[in-house]
C-alpha cells in the first residue's frame, strides 16, 4: 500500500465531502450553510492542491487544475460572504451568488474523485 496516495485520496474525498456538506441546504438562506464549514472546505482544498503539486503526468496536471478551480471558487465564494456581511446587503442574490460558486467547487471536486479513482483502477500493481 502507497502511503502517499492514501494521503492524496483522503483528502481528495475529504475536499468534496465538505464542499457537499456546505452546498447542502436552501440555496436562498445562507443561515442554511455553516461559515466554518466553509473554512474547513477552504483549508482542506488548499491542502488537496499541495498534494497535487509532485505529479508529474499528464492526470496530475488535470488533478491540479480541478484542485485550483475548486480553491479559487471557493475563496471568491468566502470573499463575497464577507464582503456581503460588513455591506449589509445578505440578500438572496447574493445567497445564490455565493452558493452557486460553491457549487461549481464541486463539480471541480467531483472531477477530481473521478479522475482518481479511474488513475487508480487504470494502475498496475
Amino acid at each position: 500500500m502507497n502511503f502517499d496516495k492514501v494521503v492524496a485520496g483522503f483528502f481528495i474525498i475529504l475536499a468534496m465531502t465538505l464542499n457537499f456538506g456546505f452546498v447542502y441546504g436552501d440555496i436562498n438562506d445562507l443561515v442554511a450553510h455553516s461559515k466554518y464549514e466553509l473554512f474547513a472546505a477552504i483549508v482542506i482544498n488548499i491542502i488537496a492542491t499541495i498534494l497535487k503539486l509532485g505529479d508529474k503526468t499528464q492526470i496530475g496536471s488535470v488533478l491540479l487544475a480541478t484542485s485550483l478551480v475548486a480553491v479559487i471558487q471557493l475563496v471568491a465564494a468566502a470573499t463575497i460572504w464577507a464582503i456581503a456581511g460588513y455591506s449589509d446587503s445578505a440578500s438572496i442574490e447574493i445567497s445564490s451568488i455565493v452558493i452557486s460558486l460553491s457549487v461549481g467547487a464541486l463539480l471541480a471536486n467531483i472531477t477530481s474523485v473521478i479522475l482518481y479513482i479511474g488513475e487508480t483502477l487504470k494502475s498496475k500493481r
